[in-house]
């Protein structure tokens, strides 16, 4: 984009039903989550946007700990010697890499990657500090930003910088790697669907779509609601590809030197575009309730006669309420009711609680559900229960409505002609069979732009004929992706 098209703030927010692409930017932006940055791709995470981002950190963070991880902090600059030691790794990852040549004033003997991934200054690391079984297990997390050259970007979805969390564990067996690396995913899906209210899929990638250098990449895909998948999280079983190509090696208890078995696993910033796109609508955001920045907002409805009064009891009750709830008081006087009421709307304000005159006298508040609009009258003496309760049902009923447009926008198919259909009409997942034959995959993705999502774990059980060729073929989820 041009610098006047980024610089110029929406003076509307344009409808979701007319145009999502052009929604999903104005609203990200009016609603003061994030702004594009001077540099080409990169973004400005605004203390609104980051809010979010720190309440979606926490409560991962306390998962991961729950699970035995700790968090370390690793180097943001890598030797270009290290991303070389794993030839598939850094194959993967070359076109998007940024390079520091030169540093105080002098050329550099060694390009140094601006790291696009950890793998490789973690692998060297524990290289160092991995002698003995008793070193193992290894598990560790970082909270980190991350460069990546990307050609094109988008607020949250895809930037050049972006924020994320990298597990990066060590362990003595295969079949420990690959426990841990299923047990993250599944750490992902609770948090995914219990705190975001966003239903995913899980399952196994394909070889062309697993990460660069793993044996095995598992993910989450949950479904935006103009019916293209998101990839939400991955998890990836590394084998022994970077214990090899980096010497991480240990004395087993039998005496003999062997080389750890890894996995690394991560989620980023994208959880927020997710979120934007799942549950939002025409007025603006929808944020479900254990996440949002703001849970709920009391705007005090007064006159001039009334302004005292009202503001002393909205005042009153906001700190009643902020001892259990995230809350913001909304005191301004150059603003009216009507105009505050679309502005937390924008802003996906789970609850709104308008205060006047008549319910200081009735001993009540006026709650508006943002996700449905629904307006009750609830009393102040056991308000803390009653709005405890309202965002319970507001953070369920997200889940269901999502829930119910995965179900209804996934959809059986057994011909490329019937995919082709489903692309062109209401896109969405298409599951049907694939004989995991690259060129069967590639047919599927010229004739659709779809791409192999997942092939989530029943697969296994469950086999058919190939969309393409006919032959035996595994389940299979296909979408268009962001």
């Amino acid at each position: 984009m041009s610098n006047s098209e980024t610089d110029k703030m929406p003076e509307r927010l344009t409808k979701k039903s007319q145009n999502m692409s052009r929604w999903y930017t104005d609203v990200v932006r009016m609603a003061k989550l994030a702004d594009y940055a001077p540099v080409r791709g990169c973004m400005v995470i605004m203390p609104y946007g980051y809010a979010l981002w720190e309440n979606i950190q926490a409560l991962l963070d306390r998962r991961f700990k729950a699970t035995g991880h700790v968090n370390a902090s690793f180097p943001l600059l890598i030797p270009e010697s290290f991303l070389k030691k794993e030839a598939e790794h850094v194959e993967g990852f070359a076109p998007e890499v940024a390079w520091v040549t030169e540093g105080g004033g002098e050329v550099l003997e060694e390009r140094l990657a601006v790291r696009p991934t950890s793998e490789a200054i973690i692998c060297h690391m524990y290289a160092k500090w991995i002698r003995s079984y008793r070193d193992l297990p290894v598990l560790i997390n970082q909270w980190a930003n991350i460069i990546r050259w990307e050609k094109v970007t988008r607020l949250f979805l895809r930037t050049t910088e972006f924020l994320w969390q990298e597990g990066h564990t060590a362990h003595a067996t295969a079949a420990e790697a690959e426990e841990e690396a299923l047990k993250m995913l599944e750490v992902y899906r609770e948090f995914m669907e219990n705190e975001l209210a966003m239903p995913v899929i899980v399952g196994r990638k394909s070889e062309s779509e697993k990460f660069a250098g793993a044996t095995a990449t598992y993910a989450l895909e949950a479904l935006m609601s103009d019916g293209k998948a998101l990839q939400a999280g991955t998890t990836h079983d590394l084998g022994q590809n970077f214990a090899k190509a980096f010497e991480i090696k240990f004395l087993d208890k039998d005496e003999t030197e062997k080389f750890v078995w890894q996995t690394s696993w991560g989620v980023s910033t994208r959880m927020v575009g997710g979120l934007v796109m799942t549950h939002g609508d025409d007025a603006g955001l929808i944020f479900p309730p254990r996440i949002a920045p703001v849970q709920l907002v009391v705007v005090p409805i007064w006159g001039d006669d009334t302004r005292e009064l009202v503001g002393d009891a909205a005042r009153g009750l906001a700190d009643r309420l902020r001892t259990r709830f995230r809350v913001e008081t909304d005191l301004r006087d150059e603003y009216r009711p009507g105009w505050k009421f679309n502005e937390h709307e924008m802003r996906g304000v789970p609850l709104r609680l308008e205060i006047g005159p008549k319910d200081i006298e009735k001993g009540q508040v006026v709650a508006v559900r943002r996700d449905t609009k629904e307006k009750l009258f609830i009393p102040q003496d056991n308000i803390e229960t009653e709005v405890e309760g309202l965002l319970e049902k507001i953070q369920s009923s997200l889940y269901d409505k999502a829930r119910l447009f995965l179900t209804e926008n996934t959809f059986e198919v057994n011909t490329v002609d019937e995919m082709t259909t489903v692309m062109r009409t209401t896109r969405g997942f298409m599951s049907t069979h694939w004989c995991e034959d690259p060129v069967c995959e590639q047919a599927v993705k010229d004739a659709t732009k779809a791409t192999v999502r997942v092939l989530p774990f029943e697969a296994e059980q469950t086999t058919g004929k190939c969309v393409v060729c006919g032959k035996p073929g595994k389940l299979t989820y296909f979408a268009q992706a962001y």
